[in-house]
């Protein structure tokens, strides 16, 4: 797989559960939208944009963040694992170059906190497995998994 030599720019999200609905345009040159999963519109999701007008990547990472987030949702149920309130995904999109070939990676950072790291770690890994969004990117650009 080629990697990025050169970062050019990176979109940024947070996205955690929410019990807000509808959606909503914050101030301060914030996004913030609402998300919901298509399996259970009961589960609605926050995705919080660092930008007034989001990039292509930072959109592309605001919809990867929401299917994960709803995997990880998934996976803890399967388990019978109760997730955290305060369970957060941050994906992290980098647009690179190598030589003249424009180029994608990805980093998603997972905070379980409270949870025992293996089974922090299980659920994480196992969610990308599901996840739609990891299955088509894997393989096709570098993406780092972290369970923080």
């Amino acid at each position: 797989m080629t990697k990025i030599q050169k970062v050019l720019l990176t979109g940024k999200t947070h996205t955690t559960p929410s019990q807000r609905e509808g959606a909503a345009r914050g101030g301060e040159g914030r996004l913030d939208i609402q998300l919901s999963s298509p399996h259970d519109k009961s589960s609605v999701y926050a995705f919080t944009a660092v930008q007034s007008h989001p990039t292509a990547e930072q959109l592309f990472a605001g919809a990867w963040s929401a299917c994960y987030i709803a995997a990880i949702g998934l996976v803890a149920k399967e388990r019978n694992v109760t997730l955290p309130p305060d369970l957060a995904v941050d994906i992290e999109v980098d647009l690179g170059m190598n030589g003249n070939a424009y180029l994608l990676q990805a980093r998603l950072n997972v905070s379980l906190p409270g949870l025992p790291r293996d089974t922090a770690e299980a659920i994480a890994h196992a969610a990308d497995e599901i996840c739609p969004y990891s299955k088509a990117t894997r393989g096709n650009i570098d993406v780092a998994l972290n369970v923080l």
